[in-house]
């Protein structure tokens, strides 16, 4: 896991005559620094002759720690180069299988981009598997080829400055080519960076999972999608048993998780008191038994193995600690664990929204930030985790309902109806936010699987009256037609409901919240290289296929629904009976804060009239009373939209944004000043 910036020159002529050499170099250097936490091992930049085209890399080694690992990468006639910020699996295949047509200088995994590029052209992403994002240029051809992984794990953004395309790994490496970054208050309204590919800069966007960019003779990209996901026609019967599925399913993660435990490092594991983060430590040990290396240990000494997690204090509601200590305990392994107070959420509450460049309000981010400071002082480089499950297998409490829409008819119908009870479907689970006022057409492009309450419940900003004029869209509806024409017909005519939410999940609050905000974001803060295995698309694409009444199965004994059925039978030689028939609880920190404690402390010196007045689009007055809501009465909508306002404060400090200002008044104040001194041509273009 390291660093990338890169740049192009559009539409240029011959030459650069606008490149300034030192300049340039500089700059890039400079955008490096920014994100050092991301590289700290090595450094390289590399420019074409004309300075036109530039890669820049910040390493961190994880595979191959010799110099011949450092990055850019180039092949041996100078004419293809690279940066790569991720992990490839499978490289070691493909450099048996490329190595008499394209001579390898290192170990690296990452250098098989450039040798899969030569000989299969820009197909060659669909042979990635793992977490990366990547540029490469090939001077031959004038192409420059930018991708991201099949699921967002790691990021890449892109924009334009000075007839400059930059693309980097985090936004805040812009800024030293003079990016001077604006509030996309039409974005924040319609809570757009959630879930589509724009952020709440203006003119900043960000590759979506799966896609790449390409550009020819140093035109304007375009924008491609290379891998999405699918889901089977509803209607067809699934031909496996279920002990089949089981079958295939383990064998899929048991070889997902060898994969990742491939490093010339240490590795660790994340574990809560999850059946995700427990199934990966039990497939760990597992296969250390089996003779598999952990990392650099070639001991096979399963009590080497080092798990970590969060203490939230046992009066917090949310803590998991006693839960993972026992499957710490069964499994043989030590745990590790990090006890968050009040205090150390406060102190970490402006770095993590500079580090993640996610202002998300609550305090989840605060807590990953600080287990990986204390994996990395014991010495840890990788840590395994389990995200991506619940996507994929039904985990979430806002899927449950969607099981019911419509009857499974690619398995057999079990013989019995599920009651209308509510505590079925709400006990002992997150709330489900309530729906969203939108059109019946939205409801229909749906077919009543949306996601987006969940999206809506993020925040619920007090908006600045002049606002209300730029939200034209309808959010939910945005939101459904973000998804295009041929997903909307799979999910209204093809897809089961409960898969339709399983995708909308996956494109939204998957890939914008959980990867950046408790995911890479957080995770390299602290030089944390983090790899979630039930995130490779040879599970998943597997995963797709089973039918939802096996991902959400209904007791009618006990009158519950099991989330991640199959999973559970698929995990079971690998998790504790307790982790077997726990319920789904979100990982969550606390949501209850006094207003004499540290957290409201640091909001309100955020918070001043002056700070939040520079943003230009929060009303105050509103603000005030957010706060007294959010700390003094408990009031949860309140407490968010403070903490959210207050990350806004934090980039807007650190990022240097100027103040969003009501575009009408602005033109109507240029207009005013050039009537009767301006002919009435210049007075039009105005308006």
């Amino acid at each position: 896991m390291c660093g990338l910036t890169a740049l192009l020159t559009l539409n240029k002529g011959t030459g650069c005559p606008q490149c300034d050499p030192q300049a340039l170099e500089r700059q890039m250097d400079e955008s490096l620094e920014l994100v050092k936490h991301r590289g700290p091992d090595a450094r390289g930049q590399w420019f074409s002759p004309d300075y036109s085209v530039g890669l820049g890399h910040a390493r961190f080694s994880i595979i191959d720690l010799s110099p011949a690992g450092n990055q850019p990468f180039h092949d041996s006639e100078d004419t293809v180069h690279a940066v790569v910020n991720g992990e490839l699996y499978d490289y070691e295949k493909y450099k048996a299988e490329l190595g008499n047509e394209y001579e390898f200088k290192s170990n690296s995994d990452c250098e098989i981009v450039i040798a899969l590029y030569r000989h299969y052209g820009v197909s060659f992403v669909s042979k990635l598997r793992g977490e990366f994002a990547l540029v490469l240029w090939d001077a031959k051809r004038k192409l420059f080829f930018a991708a991201r992984d099949r699921y967002g794990i790691k990021s890449l953004y892109y924009t334009v400055v000075n007839n400059k395309l930059l693309v980097a790994t985090e936004m805040k490496s812009f800024l030293p080519f003079g990016w001077q970054p604006e509030w996309s208050v039409e974005n924040l309204l319609e809570k757009g960076w959630l879930w589509n590919d724009q952020m709440y800069f203006k003119g900043v966007r960000r590759l979506a999972p799966g896609q790449y960019m390409v550009s020819q003779n140093f035109q304007p990209p375009e924008i491609k999608t290379y891998w999405n996901l699918d889901y089977p026609d509803k209607k067809t019967p699934f031909p496996k048993t279920e002990e089949e599925i089981v079958i295939k399913l383990r064998e899929l993660l048991l070889e997902s998780v060898r994969l990742r435990l491939r490093a010339d490092v240490e590795v660790g594991i994340y574990l809560s008191g999850g059946l995700d983060s427990s199934a990966i430590a039990g497939m760990t040990a597992h296969l250390i038994k089996q003779g598999e290396l952990l990392g650099n240990d070639a001991s096979g000494d399963i009590s080497k193995m080092s798990c970590y997690t969060i203490h939230f204090g046992k009066d917090s509601g949310v803590d998991e600690s006693d839960i993972a200590k026992r499957t710490a305990d069964w499994i043989g392994v030590d745990l590790h664990p990090i006890t968050m107070t009040e205090d150390k959420i406060a102190a970490r509450f402006e770095d993590t929204v500079w580090y993640t460049e996610a202002p998300i309000p609550d305090v989840n981010g605060m807590g990953r930030i600080a287990v990986g400071e204390l994996a990395h002082s014991h010495g840890k480089k990788v840590i395994l985790t389990g995200e991506g499950s619940d996507e994929h297998f039904g985990g979430y409490p806002d899927m449950l309902s969607k099981m019911f829409i419509e009857p499974d008819l690619s398995w057999p119908p079990p013989p019995f109806e599920v009651p209308n009870d509510v505590k079925i479907f709400e006990e002992g689970r997150e709330a489900i936010p309530p729906p969203v006022a939108s059109p019946a057409s939205t409801k229909r492009m749906l077919n009543n699987s949306s996601v987006f309450p969940r999206v809506n419940s993020f925040y619920n900003l007090p908006f600045a009256t002049w606002t209300a004029k730029y939200a034209v869209n309808d959010p939910e509806t945005a939101f459904a037609e973000h998804l295009g024409a041929q997903t909307i017909s799979n999910i209204t005519e093809k897809w089961h409901p409960l898969h339709s939410a399983s995708y909308q999940w996956t494109k939204s609050i998957l890939v914008n919240y959980i990867l950046r905000y408790i995911g890479d974001g957080a995770d390299m803060v602290h030089q944390i290289e983090s790899r979630p295995p039930f995130l490779d698309h040879h599970v998943t694409e597997f995963a797709n296929q089973i039918p939802p009444s096996l991902k959400i199965r209904y007791d009618p004994v006990h009158k519950v629904l099991r989330e991640k059925y199959i999973l559970r039978e698929a995990m079971r030689p690998f998790v504790t009976d307790e982790i077997m028939n726990r319920t789904k609880r979100a990982y969550l920190g606390p949501s209850q804060y006094r207003e004499d404690g540290a957290l409201y402390k640091t909001v309100r010196k955020l918070l001043t009239e002056e700070n939040v007045k520079n943003l230009g689009f929060v009303d105050w007055d509103q603000l005030q009373d957010h706060l007294v809501k959010g700390f003094r009465d408990g009031d949860q909508r309140a407490f968010r939209s403070s903490l959210f306002v207050a990350q806004l404060v934090v980039l807007s400090q650190r990022f240097g944004v100027k103040t969003a200002t009501d575009p009408s008044e602005s033109a109507k104040s240029e207009v005013g000043r050039y009537v009767g001194t301006t002919p009435m041509l210049r007075i039009r273009s105005l308006l």
